[in-house]
């Protein structure tokens, strides 16, 4: 039986290659739905959401993928001028690594995004930490693209390792250029995840201290005691000594009395319950100790100490101002002096 030729192909090698076209695009589709099936399967056994951004790519494949892939499997089995066999391998390389390349951008965004959702803290705190993870997913992408780009051009003949060595030392430059900002980058990624504090935070570093009010990807902004706005960089926060007064639950007072030395010995005794009572009369106030320590040059010296279970510094000077006075006004009342330097010299004929 003599077949008809057509461009040194048979016609029974065009019927193959449109067999081979038609069958891989259903086997492509029906690969598609089995794992999604079996990946959601998969998912509904489980709490975390990185199954389901998987899913959400693989639903995203579209029929014209599938189609230029089985065009290009079914060329294979015909004999084409080569410049059509050029052009189909070309156009299949592009929109393979477009795909990948849009698939693993999608996957990034999604996983960021998940991360967003499952980090505890206020919208603020939630805004700011998607701004530093879209800026890193805008840079893992680009790195994606790069690498697609080189692979095409890899396909095209184009000697990709001299390219690259050609773009070092531009690369180095860039690179040394971008070094502090970089650097501030991820360390405000730091701050953002570990949360050593967070925006409404009370900090100290060094002499300085402020309530944070931003935090952004480069510096952290705070509101000093004075009003005026003091900005530090990220990189210098995650080097240095952070005190966080944000997180207090309570505040511990400690302070010391003097009384002269002429107070009776009965009223040096009853001090300690006069300081007891004085604290317990305050809400905010927990009573923790108060005892004779110390003969000091011109005083009689006790030591006082409570807790003030409040984290507001303002609330806090509330409570220790109350302290004070009704100390003033107990020992008015009881005839105790409070003690401040003297010297008595004794003179002698």
């Amino acid at each position: 039986m003599r077949l008809m030729v057509i461009g040194h192909n048979t016609a029974y090698d065009y019927l193959l290659a449109v067999g081979i076209f038609l069958g891989v695009i259903v086997g492509l589709k029906l690969i598609q739905t089995l794992v999604l099936i079996h990946l959601r399967r998969l998912a509904k056994k489980t709490k975390i959401q990185v199954d389901d951004a998987i899913i959400e790519v693989f639903e995203r494949i579209k029929p014209p993928f599938y189609v230029l892939f089985a065009l290009y499997l079914a060329t294979r089995t015909l004999t084409l001028p080569p410049i059509i066999e050029t052009v189909v391998g070309l156009a299949f390389g592009i929109v393979l690594a477009v795909e990948i390349a849009i698939a693993i951008g999608r996957l990034i965004d999604r996983l960021l995004e998940i991360r967003v959702k499952e980090t505890d803290g206020s919208e603020n705190d939630k805004a700011q930490l998607s701004s530093v993870l879209q800026t890193i997913g805008r840079i893992a992408k680009a790195l994606v693209w790069i690498v697609a780009a080189l692979m095409l051009l890899a396909n095209l003949g184009v000697n990709v390792t001299s390219l690259v060595a050609s773009l070092g030392i531009g690369g180095i430059a860039i690179a040394l250029a971008l070094q502090n900002v970089l650097g501030d980058l991820f360390s405000s990624v730091s701050i953002l995840i570990d949360k050593p504090f967070v925006v409404g935070d009370l900090i100290m570093i060094g002499e300085h201290s402020g309530k944070i009010e931003r935090i952004g990807l480069k510096s952290t902004r705070l509101r000093t005691p004075l009003g005026e706005e003091l900005i530090i960089s990220n990189r210098e926060l995650t080097n240095v000594r952070v005190q966080n007064f944000g997180r207090l639950q309570r505040r511990r007072a400690l302070f010391t009395l003097g009384v002269t030395y002429n107070t009776s010995s009965e009223k040096l005794r009853r001090i300690p319950e006069m300081m007891r009572k004085i604290i317990a009369a305050e809400t905010t106030a927990e009573y923790d100790r108060c005892h004779f320590v110390r003969y000091n040059d011109s005083s009689l010296d006790f030591e006082i100490a409570f807790y003030a279970n409040t984290s507001d510094y303002n609330e806090y000077l509330d409570l220790l101002q109350n302290v004070n006075l009704a100390v003033y006004d107990v020992f008015a009342a009881e005839g105790i002096k409070f003690a401040f330097p003297t010297r008595t010299v004794v003179m002698e004929k």
